[in-house]
């Protein structure tokens, strides 16, 4: 497809530094330092953060309530640009067109997306280490791999991002019909799973009683990395969990969540479910709990129905103290 990923979020939180911390210990490499030395300063800092393998992906700059400021979206050429440009201006959404990036609000979520000319992301393989199972067991007189690792987890890339809308329906057809993603699996009457790469998706959108972020999703090499991530960021805060180890149904993807000083939450996830043929992939329509998680612990109401949902719905949210 000519859509080919996610290029970077730009995160508003209240706490622009604590909220970095938090995601400098979650594995992201910070890529600049602007914190300020005068309060006016220190408020107006915008801290940078990449990934292995995407590059800058993390913006975070400095919003009154947490929310997702701005989506990238790497497209391959202008045409590709000329056709996200004329398909939103058909649903009437106001689009600002440059020679290299498309840039256009979708009123449910509140976002801003940027579609821009952006390189593919190129990522080496992770070997797979041997697994013993029954009848099989090609580790021998050895430790498994994955318990040996000492140097820290790093995520691979930005993988989704899941976005409560006022208009489910109108922002499914701001992304569909507009940008151009295509849909994977649906949550019958609540959400909708889109892809503008070959992972099963990359933007979530779901029926929200206001627009705010729920989620970050990034990838990391396999289950262990998952497992060996959250331990750390609990070791270092138990308070940050939320939700794992488990395994969703839809998309496949091992998970784990934890949660930032802001209130967004944080997903490691290794193993997402791959489209490179849409004609091979059909789309499923799930409900109860097949749309949440295939095994696992039950999420806690408070991934549900974050607990600052009531003062984001009026504007009262503040700063994690």
């Amino acid at each position: 497809m000519s859509l080919h990923r996610l290029t970077q979020i730009v995160m508003g939180v209240p706490n622009v530094e604590q909220t970095s911390a938090y995601y400098a210990d979650f594995g992201l490499t910070p890529t600049n330092d602007a914190s300020g030395s005068t309060a006016e300063e220190h408020q107006a800092a915008t801290r940078t953060f990449s990934t292995a393998d995407g590059g800058e992906q993390l913006r975070i700059v400095h919003s009154p309530r947490r929310r997702l400021v701005e989506l990238g979206v790497g497209a391959d050429d202008p045409d590709d640009l000329d056709r996200v440009a004329a398909s939103l201006t058909q649903l009437g959404i106001p689009v600002h067109r440059t020679p290299d990036s498309v840039t256009a609000v979708d009123p449910g979520t509140e976002v801003l997306v940027r579609v821009s000319i952006s390189p593919r992301v190129s990522q080496a393989a992770t070997p797979t280490g041997p697994y013993n199972g029954p009848g099989t067991t090609p580790r021998l007189h050895e430790r498994a791999p994955g318990i040996l690792r000492a140097n820290p987890v790093r995520p691979r890339k930005l993988g989704h991002v899941v976005l409560g809308s006022t208009d489910q329906e109108t922002s499914q057809r701001f992304f569909q019909e507009g940008i151009g993603f295509k849909v994977s699996d649906t949550v019958k009457g609540l959400a909708a799973f889109m892809r503008c790469s070959t992972d099963h998706h990359n933007v979530l959108v779901q029926q929200a009683p206001v627009a705010f972020l729920h989620h970050t999703s990034w990838q990391v090499d396999d289950v262990d990395e998952i497992g060996r991530g959250a331990t750390a960021m609990l070791e270092a805060d138990p308070d940050r969990h939320t939700w794992g180890l488990g395994r969703h149904y839809i998309g496949s993807n091992f998970f784990w969540y934890l949660k930032d000083p802001a209130g967004n939450f944080s997903e490691y996830y290794s193993d997402l479910d791959c489209i490179v043929d849409d004609a091979l992939w059909k789309p499923g329509v799930f409900e109860g709990a097949k749309s949440l998680y295939a095994w696992g612990p039950p999420p806690p109401p408070s991934f549900l129905r974050p607990e600052d949902l009531a003062a984001l719905m009026t504007g009262a949210h503040t700063p994690a103290q």
